[in-house]
């Protein structure tokens, strides 16, 4: 028996993970797609006049069993996959793709769609209904069902060929991430790195019966040795590898693979009648246009780039005076800028980790939402998951259950590189029944050592807390559709509950909940907590233009016409021009390996980070005003922000939040950028 196509019997219907096994995803995706077609076709071809119940409603509950196989399967592949199911997904995405484009692409359902929109004014919807509506039509319009026939088959073509360029593109870094190791057999080549570091280098390399210790791309790996080794050689080694992930000319090369992708995606955007993919995408965004996004970055630019130059400075004298270093490259940044800050500050990594044990840490995080929004987290051991290190909550309020969620903390061989939330299950009212959702983090930090438990530097702990604040949206949705559902908003809203959640970590009231010493159990010195906070702008500036630089090549690859891009290289130089601060590197390329544009889903949407921030600093201004703790404010967050998800247009969300829209002033104060 195929369990991913049957209900599943157990606990809140959660996957059961230890019964699934590789070959039963093709089959499952065959039959829940030919499900799927049948719903549709029973919407479609329903003879009864269309209404909003038997169209627009029977729709968004359509493909239940399609979202479930999908949902579980892409997780595996991101979090714990194997040839076997990357093979699966390349057979797989064109078929989803295909099979979303006979939704989109047909014409009897979107009359039918068109029918119950052009009488809306009529219908006596609620603001859900006519955001679900209005949503419905407008994944029919922007996606190709007023095109004539033979430009709707071209639409199928360059979808379907987009779906398998985006996963070759992630499976190219991933294999590139793996493949790379920095074999030391010299003792001395460790001088400076924290001992943590050494120890899972050791065992890395006791893992593979090697002598000494391996350092490798991963970023538990990766950035200890970037930030604390002493020996540049090899922090410029290390870093050369990282930058040339998917530009090495071997069969894991991307060059080709981002051209490509960027073309195709400005002619299904020209295609569909729009100047480029960024005006596509950006019409559905707070944003609204490119030139408004351009207009934000540059400003931000504008205020940024003299305090970045300003660091960079500052932080090449430090190089020079410190170490003779006549010019400071890429693999020094983060040497440089650790070293000047525990200067500064008397503050570094090494001293925080003790503070920050990563069970206390999830604890404390729990013991927040706790206090903000009335939900308790019990560890659980009867909920099935697909690796010994995933760990699992059942969330609870005071009526009952809330959510299931999962965590899971540690690199792995199969999992990818850096940190996201993802859901197994959304949330969903059908039948009077309020179905809860089941929600996942996924993080790469430090794993536990023979000798230490897991300690999180003070940037993995603000990592924790965005994930968790992402999870937060998805755990306390409460809308009718799924599709409208915990964080189906605006990309460039989403950022908004995981990067206010961040600010926590900078309080000595949330701090003294969880920041103790794992083996003294004291909390952490005020004084550290004071230096965190004056530290948390250091060298903010040059933090900035790097954001800045990512969201400009963003909009670079996806604002014009790609049609003239040869050379991946020269293109982002050029993009990059207003940025840079340090002399470029020609062996590396950031395009290669910028899988949130070219395999996530922030094409055209990297920016909204930077957007999110205004929202956040303003949102937590409010916070500051009236305590980090405020029940009032709290609950106002939590029913204008968290539990709506997509079911209105954000800003007004937000203002129903705050009371006003938010100011860029709050962001750039607390950056240390106002003057």
């Amino acid at each position: 028996m195929n369990p991913l196509t049957h209900k599943f019997s157990t606990k809140y219907d959660t996957a059961p993970f230890s019964q699934i096994k590789n070959e039963h995803f093709l089959p499952a995706f065959t039959k829940a797609i030919a499900d799927a077609k049948k719903e549709v076709d029973a919407i479609t071809n329903n003879p009864e006049e269309p209404t909003f119940e038997n169209t627009i409603e029977a729709m968004s509950f359509s493909g239940e069993m399609l979202e479930r196989v999908s949902s579980i399967f892409f997780n595996l592949h991101s979090a714990e996959t194997n040839d076997e199911i990357q093979q699966i997904a390349q057979e797989v995405s064109p078929m989803l793709s295909e099979f979303g484009n006979d939704v989109r692409l047909n014409k009897a359902l979107f009359e039918r769609v068109k029918a119950v929109y052009d009488k809306r004014e009529n219908l006596n919807l609620t603001t859900e209904q006519s955001t679900l509506l209005e949503k419905q039509y407008k994944g029919f319009s922007r996606n190709g069902a007023n095109l004539p026939e033979a430009d709707k088959e071209k639409l199928r073509s360059i979808d379907k060929e987009l779906s398998k360029l985006s996963l070759q593109f992630g499976e190219n870094v991933l294999a590139e991430t793996n493949a790379y190791q920095l074999h030391i057999t010299d003792e001395k080549d460790l001088s400076g790195l924290p001992e943590g570091a050494i120890e899972a280098a050791r065992e890395l390399a006791k893992s593979q019966d090697k002598e000494g210790w391996i350092f490798t791309l991963d970023h538990p790996s990766y950035l200890p040795f970037m930030t604390y080794a002493d020996n540049r050689e090899l922090r410029k080694k290390l870093a050369l590898a990282f930058g040339a992930k998917g530009y090495n000319s071997n069969e894991y090369d991307n060059r080709d693979i981002v051209i490509k992708i960027a073309k195709l995606r400005h002619e299904r955007a020209k295609l569909l009648g729009y100047a480029s993919h960024a005006d596509f995408v950006l019409e559905e965004r707070m944003a609204g246009s490119p030139q408004k996004v351009k207009d934000f970055l540059s400003d931000l630019l504008d205020k940024a780039k003299p305090a970045a130059e300003k660091e960079f400075k500052q932080l090449e004298n430090f190089a020079k005076e410190l170490d003779g270093i006549d010019s400071l490259q890429k693999w020094d940044g983060a040497y440089y800028s650790e070293k000047l800050k525990q200067k500064l500050f008397n503050l570094d990594d090494e001293k925080l980790k003790p503070y920050f044990q990563l069970e206390k840490v999830l604890e404390g995080a729990f013991t927040i939402a706790g206090k903000l929004f009335g939900i308790r987290f019990t560890e659980v051991f009867d909920i099935d998951k697909y690796h010994k290190d995933v760990r699992t909550f059942e969330v609870h309020d005071d009526n009952g259950l809330v959510a299931v969620f999962y965590a899971d903390f540690f690199p792995r061989k199969g999992k990818r590189n850096g940190a996201w939330m993802t859901s197994f299950k959304p949330q969903y009212i059908k039948n009077g029944v309020n179905e809860r959702p089941h929600v996942s983090i996924v993080c790469n930090f430090t794993k536990p050592t023979e000798t230490k438990p897991s300690l999180l530097t003070f940037n993995e702990v603000t990592t924790l807390f965005h994930e968790f604040g992402h999870a937060l949206h998805g755990m306390l949705a409460n809308t009718t559709y799924p599709t409208l559902s915990g964080t189906s908003v605006y990309w460039d809203f989403v950022e908004l509950p995981s990067q206010v959640m961040e600010n926590w970590c900078y309080e000595p009231e949330a701090l003294a909940l969880f920041a103790h010493h794992y083996q003294t159990g004291e909390v952490i010195p005020i004084e550290y907590v004071d230096k965190i906070k004056e530290s948390a702008s250091f060298l903010e500036g040059m933090a900035t233009l790097r954001q800045l630089s990512f969201g400009m090549l963003d909009m670079g690859w996806h604002a014009t016409d790609p049609a003239n891009v040869t050379d991946v290289k020269t293109f982002e130089m050029e993009q990059f021009a207003s940025t840079q601060l340090y002399p470029d590197v020609p062996e590396n390329v950031m395009s290669t390996a910028f899988s949130h544009i070219f395999q996530g889903g922030y094409s055209a949407g990297y920016y909204s980070y930077k957007w999110a921030e205004v929202l956040d600093a303003d949102a937590f201004e409010y916070f500051l005003e009236t305590g980090i703790f405020n029940p009032e404010t709290a609950a106002k967050f939590k029913e204008f922000v968290l539990t709506k998800g997509g079911t209105e247009h954000p800003m007004e969300l937000y203002k129903r939040f705050r009371g006003q829209e938010p100011k860029p002033e709050a962001l750039l104060k607390r950056a240390g950028l106002l003057n």
